[in-house]
């Protein structure tokens, strides 16, 4: 068998900085070292050293060098890691140097985390929360993404497939001693008494709201309402920068325009939208069309009025979703000193010109998102691929508890499939189909 490429990469950030740090992982990082860094320093003990060409000896850079031999390493194989200064030059001179080594190559994306996996140092399910702590931009989305890469979710529904196991060999053994009724009885009351303990826990692990799903991707907040009430100067307020055009035309907004907030820690996507109107202009019809399409799949609809018109003249498609909506009525600094209107009890009343109200709506939108997304410590379902196997476990074992007990091998096959769906999540069965979706996600260096 042909032993692996030994890979390397810039796993630090590209383009200039302090530091850069390149690694490399395979069965010839140990002789990139002996080559580029003499002598290889003891394991996991950082030492400074000369970073040479290893064909012409040419000082490439002065650095410090980690040398960590496998299996105890993040790949599980042997890693050595470069630590340069982060200028272009540099960086290019050494992956330059690596590149004429023999045996060594440049690591495809997500490489370094699909060798962890096939070496067992991390399962699939550790490694998604690995991409997603990459990709945090919140408090909230690293706390989800360092317990999901810890193993938290691994640990529970690693527990379940236990449990499913323990279950199947109960129900074989009913199987083995059928002759005997007594024996096979027991066997089998003692494996539904197992599955009729599991499948609440699992029906309310899947009853969570997307919780974690809206986490890992932002809550969305979707700013409807008829035109000229405000929305786009609303979002510019919310991102603190002119994000989208304001314009006293109607119609000015066509396309759907995303900010990204970070509220206490939580990640926010702000939309606004064309302004909700009979009209008779086909680009327009359209705008609005996608209007009431991102009201209909966002978290919360704020719904946008002002002085002029306060009172909340929803559309059927926004009725539809009451108890997702938040009432606004904006421009308040053009009531000062006229007769106040009467507002609905739960109406936040704002002025995006004088700032009043802004930070009572923000504060509200906040709470409304961190009592959707619950404790963020809590193991939840961040991907939909886990999503749709745990329905389909759950969907196999109530399918055991409503089957007949006297077709046992039926029985057994469903539990079966029932621990495959959950093994399919860890990656620990049947995931060649998958593997490639996940870690492609990775940079290069990861």
């Amino acid at each position: 068998m042909t032993p692996p490429a030994t890979i390397f990469a810039l796993s630090s950030a590209p383009g200039r900085a302090g530091v850069a740090v390149i690694r490399v992982s395979g069965p010839g990082a140990g002789s990139v070292l002996n080559l580029m860094a003499a002598p290889r320093p003891k394991p996991r003990i950082a030492a400074g050293r000369r970073i040479v060409h290893p064909s012409t000896g040419e000082l490439l850079d002065r650095g410090v060098i980690l040398w960590f031999p496998g299996p105890k390493s993040f790949t599980g194989e042997d890693v050595a890691e470069l630590q340069l200064h982060g200028s272009i030059a540099v960086v290019r001179a050494v992956l330059g140097a690596l590149a004429v080594i023999p045996g060594c190559r440049s690591a495809e994306p997500g490489e370094f985390a699909r060798r962890a996996f096939d070496n067992g140092k991390i399962d699939l399910a550790q490694a998604e929360g690995l991409a997603d702590l990459i990709e945090a931009e919140t408090e909230a989305q690293r706390r989800q993404a360092v317990r999901q890469a810890a193993g938290a979710l691994s640990s529970l529904y690693e527990s379940w497939r236990a449990s499913l196991i323990e279950a199947t060999a109960l129900v074989e053994s009913a199987i083995d001693f059928s002759d005997e009724g007594d024996i096979a009885f027991d066997a089998f009351a003692s494996a539904r008494a197992v599955i009729q303990s599991l499948v609440p826990n699992i029906r309310r692990h899947l009853a969570d709201g997307h919780r974690g799903e809206i986490l890992r991707s932002g809550f969305r907040v979707v700013l409807a309402g008829p035109p000229n009430v405000g929305k786009s100067s609303l979002l510019n307020a919310l991102a603190r920068r002119d994000a989208a055009i304001v314009s006293e035309e109607a119609g000015t907004t066509r396309d759907v325009i995303e900010v990204h907030l970070d509220l206490a820690g939580l990640p926010v996507i702000v939309s606004d939208t064309a302004g909700i109107r009979e009209t008779g202009g086909s680009i327009e019809r359209e705008g609005i069309r996608r209007s009431l399409a991102s009201a209909a799949d966002a978290d919360l609809i704020v719904w946008l009025t002002d002085i002029h018109a306060p009172e909340p003249l929803l559309p059927d498609e926004i009725r539809q979703a009451a108890d997702r909506t938040l009432l606004v009525l904006n421009k308040t600094d053009l009531a000062i000193g006229a007769p106040q209107p009467t507002l609905p009890d739960d109406m936040i009343a704002i002025s995006v010109k004088t700032g009043a109200g802004l930070d009572l709506l923000t504060t509200r939108i906040g709470a409304i998102a961190a009592a959707r997304i619950g404790n963020p410590d809590e193991p939840a379902i961040t991907q939909d691929r886990h999503r749709r196997l745990v329905t389909s476990c759950v969907t196999e074992l109530e399918a055991f508890l409503d089957g007949d007990a006297n077709q046992v091998e039926l029985r057994a096959e469903e539990l079966r499939r029932a621990a495959s769906a959950l093994g399919r999540i860890t990656g620990r069965i049947d995931v060649e189909d998958v593997l490639d979706a996940v870690f492609s996600r990775f940079c290069i260096g990861k």
